[in-house]
């Protein structure tokens, strides 16, 4: 209802399950969990006086970080985020570029907000309560991205952990879109986690779209591996039994749809973020444009090959 601003760079969602790639970069590195514990989601977690619960209603099972990732276990997360706590969490997220404008060059870009202790205290004027870790670590909560934002965040995943500042680029004189290549690339941070860690969350990106369980294997493409990860935000919380489900909910009402990926998965030059705003379910609203942006644009750099090489009659 507001077509008059720049979404990508205005517009403040939460991140939804794409910020578990965060939850599970900061566990690893911090020692909370590693690529082989594990631990047991029957659908949902108690807490305090509360049922926290998975997507899945009849739960996942045992669950290490790569399955965890893989089908998008809240349960994981929830548990991963409650031993790091939400300041740790926040000083991941932040290294990942999240909470600050990402310095594009565009009027009026939003930073978004990735909440500590401490600001919910000057903000809010009461102390962080251990149950909102829960929920940030699956990026729901006070958690605010930008789709930019969650761009550099998957890129720097692809890319081995370099974050770089986005750079507009026009195409050549001639059409051929060519100024991309001879963009200057400005390099303004690394992810603080080692490539080991990097190597386990990005196998289960892989799995996501090409695993058997992967949330979003509906999208895979012959001939070309993706990686991404699926997110679904809420937007309307819905605790009751009865609660409808989102295809019969209004509009408005339905939770945001996001997906983010890169590909190829070896030696990736293409980094997507799409989000569908009330979507309803990522691996079915916003997957599917992401694989048709990559094809696209895969295809399109394969007919410049062709057309640039030259003829061996």
């Amino acid at each position: 209802s507001k077509p008059l601003t720049n979404k990508a760079i205005q517009g403040e969602y939460p991140p939804g399950s794409t910020y578990k790639i965060i939850t599970a970069l900061a566990g690893l590195q911090e020692g909370v969990i590693t690529p082989n514990s594990t631990h047991f989601c029957m659908g949902e977690m108690r807490f305090g006086r509360r049922n926290f619960r998975c997507w899945k209603r009849g739960g996942h099972g045992q669950m290490n970080v790569k399955q965890a990732i893989t089908q998008s276990c809240d349960v994981f997360f929830y548990q991963t985020g409650l031993k790091l706590g939400v300041d740790r969490l926040a000083w991941y997220a932040k290294a990942f570029g999240l909470g600050a404008p990402t310095g594009i060059g565009l009027d009026h870009e939003r930073g978004g907000l990735i909440p500590t202790a401490d600001w919910k205290k000057k903000r809010k004027g009461v102390s962080w309560q251990s149950g909102e870790t829960l929920s940030i670590a699956i990026g729901q909560g006070f958690n605010l991205v930008t789709p930019l934002q969650l761009a550099m965040m998957i890129s720097s995943v692809a890319n081995g952990g370099k974050l770089f500042k986005p750079t507009l680029v026009l195409p050549d004189d001639d059409g051929s879109g060519n100024a991309g290549e001879h963009a200057s690339k400005v390099l303004v941070g690394r992810i603080p986690v080692s490539q080991a860690h990097l190597d386990v969350v990005r196998e289960g990106l892989w799995e996501v779209v090409n695993g058997a369980r992967g949330t979003a294997r509906s999208i895979r493409v012959e001939g070309i591996d993706i990686s991404g990860k699926t997110g679904t935000s809420q937007v309307f919380t819905r605790r009751s039994e009865n609660a409808h489900k989102e295809e019969d909910m209004a509009d408005h009402l339905r939770s945001h749809a996001w997906f983010v990926a890169y590909a190829p998965s070896e030696n990736p030059i293409i980094a997507v973020s799409v989000l569908v705003e009330h979507g309803a379910h990522g691996s079915t609203a916003a997957a599917p444009i992401a694989q048709q942006v990559i094809t696209t644009y895969l295809s399109g750099m394969t007919n410049q090959v062709v057309q640039e090489t030259p003829s061996q009659g």
